[in-house]
């Protein structure tokens, strides 16, 4: 499941589920169980310290705890409050709990302990942790005790992913039913470590009637739709993509259109000017190379409606021609990626260009930079940014990083998580923009492809490892693409 959880909507399915007839107790053990499951299957025997909140959080982790004792664990509990001053759920909780509660502060001791689980506070937290528990935080991480969060890293804003001072961060963390926005988005998804998400008596029902609009990328989402080859297929079938060339900085293009035809695009065309038609006829046979020496000749190739999608931006420098052939592929209403110039040609005047904008048709693609360039200083975390831009330029938006965001102007939104800081090279922004394009040109939406190529970019720098360049994403994408038909086969 591949829903992505703000903290409102998880107390909502909570709250569903247990008017539903599901005890908010059960939960509570159904989480703490897999808390101690997941020790248990990750983690040598050795002494364990559960610090436990007050309310629901500090209950998973006197079940945790609990269960942990039984499976022959040494266990201690410290709590923040006393245990007799705990209410609901999590009062019921801490009776399963038969050992002493240590006082939660910062003079706790350390001594032999191999394991810290941190179930103090989660979804709930909107502010930094007290001063004694970053004291104690920050013993527990002079140590270098390895750290198991119970839901978020107590010090994490779970819907925000905002990391407040003094946060310990996890080496692994156990969340329930869902993953939250933090998980998801940096910096808080390096806090939390390896993110398993344990399944609780939530039913899936309940979270779709939440009608969630963010999403975890995954093949699950897209992959039914991916343009796998036809039997009776033929190149025209499989679209024609167009790759505006600049004038000097040809790489960008070439590596754009490389990209398109690599995943899939049946014919894939630079265009160009005459000065620069030496070097993109040198780059690749198999692509092919259109001159242009008047806008009227754009307007040309652009009239042929098997030429049914561009990429606009990438080394092509941000000038009156590149102006007016944007002008000309939103005239002919072609699908377009719209990239790296682009952002700095509309700068001062964006709304021209929005006004013209479809999320049938159009994505962009900015880097941080670009996207201030363009939208400005949005407030809000990288979801929320990514929203409003793309409700406002009425296109898909693609905000690239290690936590990449695609959007579309009615709030729906996926996070790209699959990313390797591998990618951080030199074209592989221009490689992205290329896959993407060659897939609206097979017929993908826009939102589609801009999920499916993210996700694919990233699968690749994952299998590569180290050394990458952007050629190389293109080289090895074949093999990401055979790993997406066999897992596509068993979907359809």
């Amino acid at each position: 499941m591949f829903e992505v959880l703000t903290a409102e909507e998880m107390r909502k399915a909570d709250a569903a589920a247990i008017a539903g007839g599901v005890p908010g107790i059960h939960l509570m053990e159904q989480a703490g169980s897999s808390v101690a499951k997941a020790i248990e299957d990750r983690f040598t025997p050795a002494p364990v310290l559960v610090l436990c909140g007050p309310g629901n959080n500090g209950g998973d982790g006197f079940i945790a705890a609990a269960q942990l004792r039984k499976s022959g664990r040494a266990v201690r509990v410290a709590c923040l409050v006393k245990k007799s001053e705990l209410k609901g759920d999590a009062a019921l909780a801490a009776k399963q709990w038969e050992g002493e509660v240590e006082n939660l502060n910062s003079n706790l001791s350390l001594k032999d302990t191999g394991l810290v689980v941190v179930a103090i506070f989660a979804t709930g937290l909107s502010k930094p942790p007290e001063p004694e528990i970053i004291t104690l935080f920050d013993k527990i991480r002079a140590k270098k005790i390895p750290v198991v969060a119970v839901d978020v890293p107590t010090g994490l804003d779970a819907t925000t992913g905002h990391i407040f001072p003094g946060t310990l961060q996890a080496d692994v963390t156990i969340t329930f039913c869902r993953k939250k926005i933090a998980h998801v988005l940096l910096p808080g998804r390096a806090a939390c470590g390896r993110v398993e998400v344990a399944p609780i008596d939530i039913p899936d029902k309940t979270v779709a009637e939440l009608k969630p609009a963010l999403f975890e990328n995954h093949p699950g989402l897209w992959a039914k739709d991916f343009p796998l080859p036809r039997h009776d297929a033929h190149k025209y079938a499989r679209g024609h993509g167009i790759v505006y060339g600049g004038a000097k900085r040809t790489g960008a293009a070439c590596l754009a259109a490389a990209a398109a035809q690599k995943i899939g695009a049946g014919l894939v065309s630079i265009t160009s000017r005459p000065e620069s038609l030496g070097t993109y006829h040198a780059y690749r046979a198999s692509i092919m190379i259109d001159e242009w020496t008047s806008r009227d000749d754009f307007k040309t190739l652009l009239r042929d409606e098997r030429r049914n999608a561009v990429v606009a931006g990438p080394g092509a420098g941000a000038d009156a021609a590149l102006k007016d052939a944007v002008d000309d592929i939103l005239s002919f209403n072609k699908a377009a990626v719209f990239d790296a110039d682009i952002f700095t040609l509309f700068k001062d005047n964006p709304k021209d260009f929005f006004a013209r904008l479809s999320p049938a048709r159009h994505v962009l693609t900015p880097h941080e930079g670009e996207f201030a360039r363009l939208f400005g200083a949005l407030e809000g975390n990288k979801v929320e940014r990514a929203r409003k831009a793309a409700k406002t330029a009425n296109a898909v938006v693609l905000l690239k990083g290690p936590d990449t965001v695609i959007a579309t102007p009615d709030g729906t939104a996926v996070v790209n998580t699959n990313a390797p800081p591998t990618l951080a090279t030199a074209g592989s922004g221009d490689v992205l923009a290329g896959m993407i394009m060659g897939l609206m040109a097979q017929g993908m939406t826009p939102f589609g492809a801009a999920c499916a190529g993210a996700w694919l970019h990233g699968d690749v720098a994952q299998n590569y490892g180290l050394g990458l360049t952007a050629e190389d994403i293109i080289s090895h994408l074949p093999q990401s693409l055979n790993r997406l038909f066999q897992l596509s086969k068993l979907d359809r």
